[in-house]
């Protein structure tokens, strides 16, 4: 339920946004709004509003909406044209200029691209949290381990850019392996030295979304030592039921003695769906439980779990997680950098796929939405706003390219139209008309598959 709400929500507000942009920017020009609907199909409310009386539709399908102006190249032949003053026809969308037509048709993605902006804005303000960019292990033979990077270095740098946490890392290095083969990196070390590597990107694979950028590099993220101490627990997991309680401390899983949280875990992982015997200290007596993981599917393997996590210290969570806050006019700055970064690297990556240089199972469609609006809503606030800010600069970079039938295929005519003095052709809309529908639908036929090729490899 959380996921149907989650995506019905994410599309709800991204579409409406992208069409009230396009409403808001007809309205400045001048141009006679008839409709605008949120979905497609039958209307499931609708209500004529204000002095234009502009019908506005919330339809049954609410997979895209549209914004409908008045245009005399939409008349239908059993509506005459007379139905409408000179002064009305003035309004028509079709007599505008070229520039306010351009203003029109981009203002819907450039709406997307403002709210992405905004969602970002407020996050900056809020405070960004993530894990500091500390070295554990460097793979052995790695990319990493050539450029001479060592256990307990703290990254600070990337080619001159400051960077705070794990995640900046990696988003950093995914970006430059598109512009450069290499970048230069200063870390500082636990006596306060700072080296500069030379790291090489030439082993990120892009293809694979599954792939951990840094660790492809040979990066790991430091892991402090974690005792076995019982944090969270689910309600009706298998820990629930076993009866393990919040501040039990594992001392035996299977007779084998447990030092560390990973030891625990990776004991329930190896052993989906069979009965562990479990040795626990909860305050000063000991307590033997029976736990049995219920079996999951990861990355086409089954696991265990049991639903529970781990307890930390505050102490030590503050050595493992900075948060960085941000005032108001350095959050704008910030917000519009990674709006563009994040625009551009997706034009780029499909440019790739364009060109055969990249795969195309990174094209993701409504089924994937749905799933990572859903687990987002789960994960609080922070993380759902930064996948509806993500998620707007999809839509509002899609709808920017070239192709018929979308915003950007209509920029592209008035291109033509400013370079040739004259409109196109009627016959020419029509041609590109059916390549737009043809393109657009082999990409949602490929998404589709995509989305459901990932439901079943899991």
């Amino acid at each position: 339920m959380l996921t149907v709400l989650a995506f019905i929500f994410t599309l709800g507000l991204l579409v409406t946004v992208h069409e009230y942009g396009h409403y808001q920017a007809a309205k400045w020009c001048g141009v006679k709004v008839l409709k605008f609907s949120i979905g497609f199909g039958k209307p499931l409310w609708s209500k004529k509003i204000g002095p234009e009386q502009t019908e506005f539709i919330i339809a049954a399908i609410p997979l895209g909406g549209f914004v409908k102006m008045l245009d005399e190249h939409e008349f239908e032949q059993d509506i005459p044209q007379v139905h409408y003053s000179e002064a009305q026809l003035k309004r028509a969308f079709n007599r505008q200029s070229v520039a306010k037509r351009i203003a029109i048709v981009s203002a819907g993605p450039f709406a997307n691209l403002l709210l992405a902006i905004f969602l970002y804005w407020l996050l900056f303000m809020m405070g960004i949290v993530g894990m500091r960019p500390t070295l554990g292990n460097v793979i052995e033979h790695s990319p990493a381990a050539t450029a001479s990077f060592a256990r307990g270095e703290t990254i600070q740098k990337i080619n001159g850019r400051e960077v705070a946490t794990w995640q900046e890392v990696s988003w950093i290095l995914l970006n430059e392996s598109l512009k450069s083969k290499s970048v230069e990196i200063q870390a500082i070390n636990n006596d306060q030295e700072v080296h500069l590597h030379q790291l090489s990107l030439s082993s990120i694979n892009l293809d694979n979304a599954s792939k951990d950028t840094l660790a492809l590099l040979g990066l790991t993220m430091h892991q402090p030592d974690i005792p076995a101490r019982i944090g969270e627990v689910i309600k009706n997991s298998p820990a629930d039921l076993a009866g393990l309680k919040t501040n039990d401390l594992v001392l035996l899983i299977s007779n084998t003695k447990v030092k560390m949280w990973e030891d625990f875990v990776e004991e329930i992982r190896r052993h989906p769906n069979a009965p562990l015997d479990i040795l626990i200290q909860r305050g000063s007596e000991e307590i033997k439980l029976t736990v049995r993981p219920e079996p999951v599917i990861e990355n086409g393997k089954t696991v265990g779990r049991i639903g529970a996590a781990f307890r930390m210290e505050q102490s030590e969570l503050d050595r493992l997680f900075v948060t960085t806050h941000y005032s108001a006019g350095e959050s704008l700055i910030k917000a519009s950098e990674k709006t563009w970064d994040t625009a551009v690297f997706s034009l780029k990556m499909l440019g790739r796929m364009v060109t055969g240089q990249a795969s195309w199972k990174g094209m993701s469609g409504p089924v994937t939405i749905a799933n990572y609006a859903g687990q987002s809503a789960n994960m609080g606030i922070k993380v759902f706003i930064s996948f509806l800010a993500l998620i707007s600069i999809s839509i509002g970079v899609l709808n920017l390219l070239p192709i018929p039938v979308l915003d950007g295929g209509h920029l592209m005519y008035y291109m033509v139209e400013i370079l040739t003095g004259k409109p196109v052709s009627e016959a020419v809309l029509n041609i590109g008309q059916r390549i737009g529908f043809f393109l657009l639908g082999s990409m949602m036929i490929l998404a589709l598959y995509n989305d459901m090729n990932r439901l079943i490899t899991g």
